[in-house]
């Protein structure tokens, strides 16, 4: 854990740095730096899948799992809380090909002491825990890490699915 840590700190910093011109925050220096941003072209890809989503039968995706006492008699199922595990196919049939299991990874690393103390880099993406390595987008951050944007790669050096050590 301290080498991915050492790794994201080290990938980070190049990133972020480049990126934090003004960390006081007063709203006119900070509107003159976000107009200095180098703001690179997008890229578009068009994508093409389909969302297996089933609320009945013997095996649903989805399941209700909260209501509000509202919810029944609410023309937008108001306070409805579902919880889902669609599959995601490459075709409309249910039988196409599937993607492999993978997590959803949120993470906040918050430094509390030293140079970035107070700043923290945000973690948010596709987990393939199968995979001997992972690679995760860093989103953003605070602080010193203000719109920090990169990656992160994990490796699982051991994995017992009896002892849950991971």
């Amino acid at each position: 854990m301290a080498k991915i840590a050492l790794v994201l700190l080290l990938f980070s910093l190049g990133m972020a740095m480049q990126l934090v011109l003004c960390t006081n925050g007063e709203p006119k220096e900070l509107d003159e730096w976000i107009q200095k941003l180098n703001q690179a072209k997008l890229k578009v890809s068009r994508l093409n899948f389909y969302y297996q989503d089933t609320h009945s039968g013997k095996n649903p995706s989805a399941v209700a799992v909260a209501e509000a006492s509202t919810t029944n008699k609410s023309p937008t199922s108001f306070g409805l809380v579902n919880i889902f595990d669609n599959p995601l196919t490459e075709g409309p049939e249910p039988t196409s090909k599937l993607e492999e299991l993978e997590l959803l990874m949120a993470m906040n690393f918050v430094f509390t002491t030293g140079k970035f103390n107070g700043s923290s880099l945000t973690i948010l993406g596709r987990n393939a825990v199968f995979h001997p390595i992972r690679e995760m987008p860093i989103v953003g951050g605070t602080g010193a890490f203000r719109l920090a944007r990169g990656f992160v790669t994990a490796k699982t050096p051991v994995l017992n699915f009896t002892s849950g050590m991971l």
